[in-house]
């Protein structure tokens, strides 16, 4: 596995996180390709699945208006699954709901790419 140290790595990844939310890492059709990977695809807390290319064109609609609100998150967790592949856990406290939150992302030379990323609701 991998020789950095896993809180080194939890540091870097809280800071991306809640994943789209954070604006200063790109908003354009070609920064969101660059951060997802090929085969991205998330399954949202509704329970429906969604593909890249949904996510990033909405993410484009989104991105047309001003961020509404703060995304506040907390209980982080992460571990590596694979060399370079770490599952990150938090829950995100929106307006009317908390929902836990799992990202699957990827180090590669090009730097971090999402894998996966699931959300449930907390009840």
């Amino acid at each position: 596995m991998t020789s950095v140290p896993v809180a080194e790595i939890l540091n870097e990844l809280r800071a991306r996180e809640p994943i789209f939310h954070r604006r200063e890492f790109g908003t354009t059709r070609d920064e969101l390709l660059a951060m997802t990977d090929e085969e991205f695809w998330e399954l949202g807390a509704s329970g429906k699945v969604y593909s890249r290319e949904f996510v990033i064109e909405n993410l484009l609609e989104r991105y047309k208006q001003p961020e509404s609100h703060d995304w506040p998150c907390e209980d982080f967790s992460i571990r590596e699954i694979a060399e370079n592949l770490y599952q990150f856990n938090y829950i995100l406290i929106e307006p009317d709901r908390r929902t836990r939150r799992t990202t699957l992302w990827r180090k590669s030379s090009n730097g971090w790419k999402i894998v996966f990323h699931q959300g449930t609701v907390i009840v």
